[in-house]
Parts: C-alpha cells; structure tokens; sequence
C-alpha cells in the first residue's frame, strides 16, 4: 500500500520547514507498526540539525516526540493492536549489552539509529510526492507528520483516556528530565536539586522533584520561565554572572546535594559543582559543543560530573510512571505546552528558539479523528 500524507519537511539546513505531502510507499514490515499522529513536542534536538555540520541528512521529516493511535501493524509479534494508543520514544537496537541491560539510551547503535541517517532497510520507501528520496526516519520516528513508520519497541502504549495529542513530548524532553530526578539520582523527600536552566528538560525536572518530595531551585535568565518554576514548587534564582554559589547553599541548607545542567554553559557547570556539598552529583543534559574547563577544586570531596542520555530511562517503564503521576495531579506537564497545528511549524521554531514557549507541540490535520481514507490494516492475529 502507498500512503500520501501531510509533513514538515527541512530541506536545507538554513531553510524553513514547509508542510508538503509525502509518501510512505510500504505497510509495516515485521517489528514495525504505522502510527496516526495526533501530537508531536519539538525538541531543540530536532532544531540542531541546522547546526550539525551536515551529518544530519536532509531533505528530512524531523519530530521525535510523537503520539499518536496505531492504525496497522507489522508481523505477529509487535505486541500491539490497531487503535492502541501509543507515546514513541527513542530507537535503539536491541541488541547490544546496553540495551539487554535496561540502558537503551546508551545502545551502541544510538547516535547512528537517531541521528545520523536512521535503519538503512526500508528507506527507499520514504520519498516527496515527486518521488525524491527522503532521508530515513529521524529518531526512529519522522513524527512531524500525519504518520510515522516506528519500530514497535520505541512505541508505548497508554491509556486511551489520557489527552493523546499532549503525550508526546513524554517520550523525550520530559522524560529526560523527569529521568533525571527519577533515575539518575533517585530523588526522595528532603534531597535537593539545583535545575540550570527552566526549559522543557530542565521543568519536568522540577515536577519530577516536587512529586518525589525534594527541595528543587531553578535557576535561569528568563523571570517568566522562574515564576513558572516557582508555580510548580521550586525556589527561584535568577542567574547571574557572580555569586552564584553562594545563593544556591544559602537556599539549600549549605548546597544542593544534586544538580542537572540543561544549558551547556561552562560558567553555569562551575558555579554547579561549587555549590554541591561533598559526594555531590551534577549531571549534564545537554550536549557539550566546545571544551569544559573545570575550575580548580570544583571535583575535590567527592564531587562527581557526568552526562546523561534520555533520562537513563526505559520508556515503557518511565512513560507509564509519568501518565499516572499526571493523573494523580502530581506532574502537570500539560501545562507545560503550547499547541501549534503542523502549518504553523516555523511559528512554533521561532517560539522555542526565543524562549516564548516551553514545549511547542504540533498538531497535523485532523488531529483527533479518523482519517478520510485510513490504510488497510494489517492486524496481529
């Protein structure tokens, strides 16, 4: 079966996204389900194409925050259901002993699966309406779109009473940050976290720390992104080139026992690490693009730095824990996103990149309903 769809489409690296039809020219192969999307978070990964040096091929349907409803299935062992609704999260291979070890985030395959040209099988299917080659499924996914083509080991299935078109953004930026709090350190009643920077990443953080029970201090430039912060239970600080330290231990008791950088900024990961008591823990959510000189005694009495992948999450495990915090009032990530439809892509980039919105969440036609004409599907028996 040959399906046309609506998508955003990045064609060169400094160029508008633009809405167009594409064509997926296959069903599911075994493993893989075909998903109606209903939302998809933009992520500032997807935005870093334009900076990624040409190793992000292009022309490309970018979006890797998607949700969406399953409309058919692949192969008898996909273990879901047409209209099963499913958040996606991230690929990987499966394989490798990251993987068999509960750790997809840090497959071996990961940068080659997500961002570097995707699982080279099937590609040619992925083409414009003319017929023009499409790069692979970015992230597994492809998910600024009316479909995507997944493997159905990134796909997870929820509720169908939770609000669908909002759940993408679970499947990576929230769950980064959520993972982080959750995870990575553990956080209970009584520990305290320092967030650098009050984004999508570094927000879940805060809502993750304040269902844990922790002390959270958000940190940031922007007084809008601080009142939030403060909204959802966290102390507020703004940043500031000088005496950053001290302010975090004075509103921590003598300094954070945990601390996620989300900004990359050497100056803010210094500041971090002095404020930290003894045996503290910072970790880095964003990528490094330039070398991090550490200050002298930064690390010294037990310090210790190190990055973090995905939230060092399994999403069928962590997206569930997140839906059903929401429905208990405990993760209010929905207040987090603004909606845009799929027409209005470029408005919802120029967003995020000003800092107008947490997390932009677009919406392709018909959103919420059936197709006119939905593919035939094939169901697992």
């Amino acid at each position: 079966m040959a399906i046309r769809f609506s998508a955003a489409v990045l064609r060169g690296y400094e160029s508008r996204f633009a809405v167009e039809e594409v064509v997926l020219h296959e069903g599911p192969a075994d493993g893989e389900v075909l998903v109606r999307i209903a939302g998809c978070g933009m992520c500032r990964t997807d935005l870093a194409v334009r900076r990624s040096a040409g190793r992000s091929p292009l022309p490309a349907v970018l979006g890797h925050e998607g949700a969406g409803v399953v409309a058919a299935t692949g192969g008898p062992d996909t273990g879901l259901r047409v209209g099963d609704h499913v958040v996606l999260s991230f690929d990987s291979c499966g394989r490798c002993r990251s993987c068999l070890g509960a750790a997809p985030g840090y497959c071996d395959a990961f940068a080659a699966l997500n961002l570097f040209g995707g699982r080279p099988e099937h590609a040619a299917r992925f083409t414009d309406a003319a017929g023009g080659a499409l790069a692979p499924p970015w992230f597994g996914q492809s998910a600024f779109a009316e479909y995507a083509m997944v493997r159905a080991r990134n796909a997870v299935r929820v509720d169908p009473a939770l609000p669908l078109e909002l759940l993408g953004p679970l499947g990576c930026g929230f769950l980064t940050g959520a993972g982080a709090v959750l995870n990575t350190f553990g956080l209970g009643p009584g520990d305290t976290l320092a967030v650098l920077g009050a984004g999508a990443v570094g927000m879940a953080a805060v809502l993750a720390a304040t269902a844990a029970g922790a002390v959270a201090v958000a940190v940031d430039r922007h007084p809008g992104r601080l009142a939030l912060a403060e909204r959802f239970g966290a102390c507020p600080l703004p940043a500031t080139p000088t005496g950053l330290p001290d302010r975090l231990r004075r509103r921590t008791d003598g300094g954070p026992r945990y601390a996620l950088d989300t900004t990359g900024s050497a100056g803010l990961i210094n500041d971090a690490l002095r404020a930290l008591r003894p045996m503290g823990h910072l970790a880095l959510a964003a990528r490094l693009h330039t070398a991090l000189p550490l200050e002298p005694g930064t690390l010294d009495r037990g310090r210790r730095l190190s990055h973090l992948c995905e939230g060092d999450a399994v999403p069928g495990l962590l997206i569930p824990r997140l839906t059903a915090l929401w429905q208990a009032g405990r993760f209010p990530f929905d207040q987090l996103i603004r909606t845009y439809p799929l027409s209005a892509v470029n408005d919802a980039e120029r967003d995020c990149d000003a800092g107008d919105v947490v997390k932009p969440v677009l919406l392709p036609p018909g959103a919420g309903r059936p197709p006119a004409t939905p593919p035939a599907p094939r169901e697992n028996p």
